[in-house]
């Protein structure tokens, strides 16, 4: 793990210090490293709106049905079992 210094207004380390002090962290880490992972989080499922949105006004709608994914399965398959060597089979 690598340390970072960081500087804050005096309001934002006392707002630190009232985080800590209500017990939700055991120290200032803590609180910046969970900031930090939800704000991960935050953008990862900004990202994937914005892909759904970009799918969803991307050409012709599709029917999203068992039967569909199936057939999607068994393309995946034929296709990954090309591009893996074949297994050495033991005699």
């Amino acid at each position: 793990m690598t340390t970072l210094n960081i500087s804050l207004p005096d309001a934002m380390r006392a707002w630190i210090e009232d985080q800590l002090k209500a017990g939700a962290y055991g120290n200032a880490s803590e609180y910046i490293r969970d900031l930090i992972r939800y704000d991960q989080k935050r953008q990862a499922e900004e990202r994937l709106e914005a892909l759904l949105l970009e799918g969803l006004s991307s050409g012709r709608v599709v029917e999203v049905t068992p039967e569909y994914w199936a057939k999607k399965k068994q393309a995946l398959v034929s296709r990954a079992s090309k591009r893996l060597p074949a297994r050495k089979r033991s005699a």
